[in-house]
């Protein structure tokens, strides 16, 4: 309760330096290290190319700035975040990095990063227990005539993700005026409602600044929701008043504790328990729904407290997380795990995949009663496949899922609610992080059920895929940091391709053709 009246402000005496006053007092060429740290990057390498220096210092920043040789790197999807544009920056540092004598591996979707490489290894053919075997390895133009990979399909065009036949219009919308966080420039933009909006610019273009600073939490607090400090702007106008509720689907993980998991977050282990609770060995000894959960006494090993993992503290070192002896990591008591039903107790069923759970719940042959239970386990669950999480386990533990992964939990918590609120405006950060192009084509799929039901969809997004499915595309620019906060355009994704401002439009030309 008392966040809401809670907030964060800069530190007036260190301005977000975190460096005591007397740090400055030392400085070279007249800058202190406070100066440096608040250049954007652009302006202090500049600063240090042009700086003097005795030859002790020289040979420090010599040392500093060479380069390891004969090293390996291994880089984990490090085009995240990143605008066409930057990645091929990237794509330059890293051939510069192999070109002096280095191994680099890099585990990316990024189609760019695909074809700049010298070898490819393919693992699949699909995810979870459909995938783990290496389905090709070779060179960019040996993959895109391979047969086998879902990726070289892709890549060769026999798949691909088309382009909307026509692009939903609209008539109602929110527009803020005089935004002013961070970098933006005192802009004017109208998010239209009842579509598909991207936002898109290089990265430090004030995308994230305009909509996660300034849009949501002022909506939010319309709807009498709490939040941090509103960024700087002057009016919100529009339509809002006809929104329902304001949602921002993050990266966050998806509970405060590692006993959360993926069907209790889409609320379908509710149903899992009530038919559990009424089998006749569970009724013959008086158990009821609660005794199947691991998050109250009862049922649960209380060794553990229902986590089937013991974690050992090592006080100056990493904690140590060991299987349970008690329980041997099933997280119930044993008469829990005698309630069986059709081979399988609660811990088997838990250890199930999306996919597998829907083929479980769907080949039904039992009692009547039963019916309605499976109907309804299923129609939670379908909406992890949806989004392209038919490979996850039911209990995988919250700290073991990724961003991405955690992202689209939260969106299938909301397709698997039926009938679900209209009117909602939904916001999503990078949502295709870590995503394939087949999962992609799942996310957007996902997005046009959302927007069908009559909710608003904004959404900040470097993939050129994301970006010319748009109904409305948003382009920030020109550059990041000083350079950038500007509105460089509003309108359709074939318009924008017009637009010789923004660099957006130079990349997506190609994808619209």
């Amino acid at each position: 309760m008392l966040s809401r009246f809670r907030g964060k402000t800069l530190c007036p005496e260190c301005l977000g330096t975190r460096l005591r006053a007397d740090a400055n007092f030392i400085k070279i060429t007249g800058r202190s290290v406070t100066d440096i740290v608040l250049m954007p990057v652009k302006e202090s390498l500049a600063f240090f190319k042009t700086i003097q220096l005795n030859e002790q210092r020289i040979n420090l920043a010599t040392s500093l700035g060479s380069t390891l040789v004969g090293s390996m790197y291994i880089l984990d999807e490090p085009s995240i975040g990143l605008h066409p544009r930057d990645t091929q920056r990237l794509i330059t540092v890293l051939k510069a990095l192999q070109e002096v004598g280095n191994t680099v591996i890099i585990v990316e979707h990024d189609e760019e990063i695909m074809r700049a490489a010298d070898q490819l290894i393919d693992i699949g053919p699909m995810a979870g227990t459909h995938g783990g075997e290496m389905v090709f390895q070779g060179t960019f133009s040996e993959i895109l005539k391979d047969k086998e990979s879902l990726t070289a399909q892709y890549l060769n065009k026999k798949e691909e993700i088309e382009v909307p036949a026509q692009r939903r219009r609209w008539k109602k919308y929110i527009e803020i005026k005089g935004a002013r966080e961070n970098n933006l420039q005192n802009v004017n933009v109208k998010f239209p409602m009842g579509i598909m909006t991207v936002v898109t610019g290089v990265s430090g273009s004030g995308k994230t600044s305009l909509v996660k600073k300034i849009l949501y939490p002022a909506i939010k607090k319309l709807l009498g929701g709490y939040n941090e400090s509103t960024g700087n702007f002057d009016h919100l106008l529009g339509d809002y008043g006809d929104i329902n509720g304001a949602e921002m689907i993050d990266q966050n993980p998806i509970g405060k504790s590692s006993r959360s998991n993926p069907v209790t977050y889409i609320k379908a282990y509710d149903e899992i328990r009530t038919l559990y609770s009424d089998l006749p060995l569970a009724r013959t000894r008086g158990l009821k729904p609660s005794h199947f959960s691991f998050n109250v006494e009862g049922g649960r090993c209380e060794v553990c407290q229902g986590e089937g993992m013991i974690t050992v503290e090592m006080q100056f070192m990493a904690n140590i997380h060991l299987k349970c002896e008690h329980c041997k990591g099933k997280r119930f008591k044993s008469e829990i795990l005698e309630i069986e039903y059709r081979g399988n107790n609660i811990f088997d069923i838990l250890n199930l995949t999306v996919d597998e759970t829907l083929e479980f719940f769907a080949d039904y042959q039992g009692p009547s009663k039963y019916k309605s239970l499976h109907q309804k386990i299923s129609n939670k669950i379908q909406p992890l496949a949806d989004v392209g999480l038919g490979y996850i386990r039911l209990g995988q533990s919250s700290s073991t899922l990724s961003g991405g992964e955690a992202q689209r939990i939260k969106l299938a918590s909301f397709l698997g609610k039926g009938n679900f609120a209209t009117n909602t405006l939904f916001i999503f950060d990078e949502p295709t992080t870590g995503l394939h192009f087949h999962d992609i084509r799942k996310l957007l799929a996902a997005f046009n059920a959302l927007v069908k039901n009559g909710n608003t969809l904004i959404v900040i997004e470097h993939n050129l895929e994301v970006i010319k499915c748009a109904d409305w595309i948003i382009d920030m620019g020109p550059e990041g940091g000083n350079q950038g906060g500007e509105i460089i355009f509003q309108g359709l994704p074939e318009d924008l391709i017009k637009e010789k401002r923004s660099i957006t439009s130079k990349f997506l030309s190609e994808k619209l053709g």
